[in-house]
């Protein structure tokens, strides 16, 4: 699995050590909900919303904050990433926007977390946007899909 730490005999919290793990392609996939008002993804959809493209501006969020995922989460290791896909959909008939992220990276360690930060901090920002007009949003079942390799391989979620 990705960012894992250990604690020494002194209890303090260290990075894993990667550096003699093989550089391989990994892949992240992970996705979430931001439920509304009906209203409120009118206005999405409609683009009149008066700060703009919402879910343009959330792709973008999302984008970055994959990219700043090590400054987020203590002992994550920094990582290049080769491909970053943040999807965001309007399901008008469920009230909601589903946020979907692919990351990807050549490296020792894996993505799972870059692609949960993505998704977190593209639903975030639909909520800051949107707060003026709904505070009753709700952010949830955020989670990986999927991961692919390095040493434990492929996983995926059931059901």
């Amino acid at each position: 699995m990705g960012k894992l730490t250990h604690f020494n005999a002194d209890g303090n919290a260290h990075m894993v050590n990667v550096g003699d793990k093989d550089v391989t392609r990994r892949t992240a996939v992970a996705d979430g909900y931001i439920s509304m008002e009906t209203d409120t993804l009118t206005l999405i959809c409609e683009g009149g919303h008066k700060k703009g493209d919402v879910l343009g501006i959330a792709r973008v969020a999302g984008i970055m904050a994959a990219k700043k995922t090590a400054d987020l989460i203590p002992l994550c290791h920094p990582l290049p990433l080769t491909h970053l896909d943040v999807v965001l959909e309007a399901e008008q008939e469920n009230n909601r926007v589903y946020c979907k992220v692919t990351a990807q990276t050549d490296g020792k360690t894996g993505v799972e977390m870059e692609a949960l930060t993505a998704v977190q901090i593209a639903l975030l920002t639909i909520y800051d946007m949107c707060k003026a007009v709904d505070r009753g949003m709700c952010i949830s079942d955020v989670q990986l899909l999927s991961k692919a390799g390095g040493k434990s391989g492929s996983w995926q979620r059931s059901g």
